[in-house]
């Protein structure tokens, strides 16, 4: 396997330990990253520390603080620092079994592949996967590495497993301080069956591949156009805004059964208004057809 493992080490069920390896799931291949670059040399900005009435300081006075109140900090060196973080084990202990539906999707934050290490392994990993899909049940433990501990749940995944890692409570804001304000009214029986129409209307299996970054590939060729242009201003072709309606009312009843009557509208909705753009080019590019020649008396 070309990709480089995150963690190497054991998960341990009791007395059995199996061992895995870690990789990520996921890759950040679609984000495009720029520079600040001074336009009249084209070179990069670099940004040096400095110290407010003072300039510029050498990297070796900087360490780290912790701000108690406004102005006044606790100052940590590296050594310190060091001291306090944890040795990275190479045992995963699965301390708690739940029900997969009991962890809130906002605990989620990243997933990694689990991968048994070898033939020998293999057998291990497998009673575990299938205990796991058999019961509906995630293993949670604690993974300690890179000097901090990592709160992780594992569960099968088609034909090996996925770990995830997950944050700690006070990571997570609670819901209730954002839809306090929200009544407790319930909504007519007649718009709830338009709404229950309307997303019955539009439910399909889930293919990520349908969907597109469109503001990615706009920036994308935005590139490649000005690479081409070679420095010069290029503005990228938009699509004209729809037109605002003359009044912010809406009738919610008349909007659903509009939306009903209409039907579901596309399915793959990203493949589609990719479409469009080629659509109009092609249009324009078509050359107009000739009238017939008359024909002489």
């Amino acid at each position: 396997m070309a990709a480089r493992a995150y963690w190497k080490g054991h998960i341990r069920l009791a007395l059995v330990s199996i061992p895995v390896e870690i990789y990520s799931a996921t890759k950040s291949g679609a984000a495009i990253s720029f520079r600040q670059i001074h336009e009249p040399s084209g070179k990069p900005i670099k940004y040096e520390k400095v110290v407010p009435g003072m300039g510029p300081v050498d990297r070796d006075e900087i360490i780290k603080g912790f701000e108690l109140s406004k102005g006044n900090y606790v100052l940590l060196d590296d050594e310190e620092i060091e001291a306090v973080k944890l040795e990275s084990k190479k045992t995963l202990e699965l301390v708690q079994f739940v029900d997969a539906s009991e962890i809130d999707v906002l605990y989620y934050a990243k997933p990694y592949y689990v991968v048994p290490t070898d033939d020998l392994a293999e057998e291990a990993y497998v009673v575990l996967r299938d205990a796991l899909r058999t019961s509906k049940k995630v293993g949670i433990g604690q993974l300690a590495v890179r000097g901090s501990e990592q709160l992780v749940s594992i569960k099968p995944c088609g034909r090996g497993m996925v770990l995830e890692v997950l944050r700690y409570a006070d990571e997570v804001n609670a819901a209730q301080s954002y839809f306090r304000s929200i009544g407790n009214e319930e909504p007519q029986a007649e718009l709830l069956e338009l709404a229950a129409s309307l997303i019955d209307k539009k439910t399909a299996k889930f293919d990520p591949s349908d969907f597109k970054n469109n503001y990615i590939d706009a920036l994308r060729r935005l590139i490649d156009k000005k690479a081409k242009a070679k420095g010069k201003r290029v503005i990228e072709d938009a699509d004209e805004p729809a037109q605002a309606s003359g009044s912010n009312v809406i009738d919610l009843m008349a909007a659903l059964k509009a939306s009903v009557d209409r039907g579901a509208g596309a399915k793959k909705p990203a493949a589609k208004a990719a479409a469009k753009p080629a659509a109009r080019k092609a249009a324009a590019k078509a050359p107009a057809k000739k009238a017939p020649a008359r024909k002489r008396a």
